[in-house]
């Protein structure tokens, strides 16, 4: 049952000052339809001041529990602060069926090594929760804060801990609070993975890394992984933090002298044919008559809005949801893509 499904607020749990987990009651005919795969998120929707606002925040809880996302209040969040301060049990919101790739999908015994920042830990910790469930899988949690007061999930992660202590390595390190340890006190910057991972882990024996959090600090970690030699297969990353990404490049391109591109969408199994301008994204034009679409941040960093590339080809501005993979198999962010030939059929149900 694909779009958007009002579902009562079962539980909203405070874990710091500024930060909730707000727990979903899924009724039984929706069940199959919010079934997650580990760090997936959820897109939300509200309307403000007459605005339709949506906003992406990923799941906290483990493969099988009911779906949960952890929430941190932003300066000025106009969705985050009305979840984090006015939410109750019982309110009804309008939610998408989980989506998203970073994901965990094998249950083997392997070594995953997780590298957060702040309310980077969300899917993190459903990921990290639900392999120590494979046995003999072995978990190290790098994690960067402020200060201890505000971690998200403390209590959880030290649970965590306590019930694995032999295969997981909780490591906090915090950017303004001293720690004992002088090499757990400052920003988790690429200087101090250096440092630190060859003495937390074997690197080249990690099967899988995970990141989340800024921009700054998941490109910083994906050049050291990189100096490491560790193939970018094993890499697995996913930012938060629209704001601090780099705008998009100036480009003046002129305008088209051609016959506008004839676009093919294709979702929930049905098709739709539109007359686009070159210079639109596929995703601004469509919605004009499928508003049905799946969009969340529209800046090429959620990937809500991806969708495979059946025909034609495209000029995609920017892209920090997908991975060479999904690339090379000719997925694209249609929210940040603008066609370059005449005929394209994109396939949202891929």
């Amino acid at each position: 049952m694909p779009g958007f499904h009002a579902l009562r607020v079962a539980d909203v749990e405070p874990l710091c000052d500024d930060a909730v987990a707000v727990t979903f009651d899924v009724p039984p005919p929706l069940a199959d339809a919010y079934t997650f795969r580990p760090g997936q998120f959820l897109t939300l929707r509200r309307t403000i001041d007459g605005h339709e606002e949506r906003r992406s925040y990923s799941i906290c809880a483990p493969s099988g529990a009911a779906p949960r996302i952890g929430v941190r209040e932003i300066p000025d969040g106009l969705f985050s602060a009305w979840l984090v301060h006015d939410v109750r049990p019982g309110d009804a919101i309008e939610v998408l069926p989980p989506s998203g790739t970073f994901t965990l999908t094998t249950a083997k015994t392997e070594h995953h090594v997780l590298i957060a920042a702040g309310s980077g830990i969300t899917p993190v910790l459903s990921i990290a929760a639900t392999a120590l469930t494979a046995p003999d899988t072995r978990v190290t949690i790098l994690y960067g804060n402020r200060r201890s007061t505000t971690v998200m999930f403390a209590d959880e992660l030290a649970d965590l801990k306590d019930a694995y202590p032999d295969r997981l390595e909780l490591v906090h390190v915090l950017s303004q609070e001293p720690r004992e340890a002088e090499l757990f006190s400052g920003r988790l910057d690429a200087d101090r993975l250096r440092i630190l991972l060859p003495r937390l882990v074997p690197v080249t024996d990690v099967d899988h890394w995970w990141l989340c959090g800024p921009f700054a600090m998941v490109e910083d970690a994906k050049r050291v992984l990189q100096g490491f030699g560790v193939p970018r297969d094993r890499v697995h990353q996913e930012l938060f933090y629209v704001d601090e990404i780099p705008p998009e490049p100036n480009r003046k391109k002129p305008a088209p002298t051609g016959p506008a591109s004839e676009v093919t969408v294709i979702l929930d199994g049905r098709s739709t044919t539109l007359s686009q301008p070159q210079d639109a994204t596929v995703l601004e034009s469509a919605q004009r008559i499928r508003p049905d679409l799946p969009f969340a941040c529209k800046g090429g960093v959620c990937g809500t809005c991806r969708a495979k590339l059946v025909e034609g080809e495209v000029e995609m501005r920017r892209n920090y949801a997908l991975d060479p993979a999904e690339l090379d198999a000719g997925y694209i962010l249609t929210c940040q893509s603008t066609p370059t030939t005449q005929h394209l059929t994109i396939n949202y149900d891929t």
